[in-house]
């Protein structure tokens, strides 16, 4: 069983604590792109018809070291991500093409 596709968002304010939010994309990403601004400041944005979100570096400043780790934490996620989905879409055509 599948549902629509939805984007959800959440936000906590506690007392004494940072505002937290969360966006979870339940839905198709329409797109995903990477550039460099003429400043300099490279950013990611992932969009979809509900909601943005955009990371770039800390304090929209010079790159840091930090920011490479996060770079790069990102882009093996993402990695991660692209082989999970390819391997479960491989196996629901294999299963479905056996049920045929």
């Amino acid at each position: 069983m599948t549902g629509r596709p939805y984007t959800h968002l959440s936000m906590s304010i506690d007392p004494g604590e940072r505002p937290r939010i969360g966006i979870s994309f339940y839905a198709s990403i329409t797109r995903a792109r990477a550039r460099v601004l003429e400043s300099g400041r490279p950013y990611l944005v992932l969009e979809s018809d509900e909601a943005d979100v955009t990371v770039s570096t800390t304090g929209a400043g010079p790159v840091t070291a930090e920011d490479l780790d996060i770079a790069r934490q990102i882009f093996n996620a993402a990695a991660r991500y692209l082989a999970d989905c390819e391997r479960i879409h491989a196996e629901h055509a294999q299963a479905t093409d056996s049920a045929a």
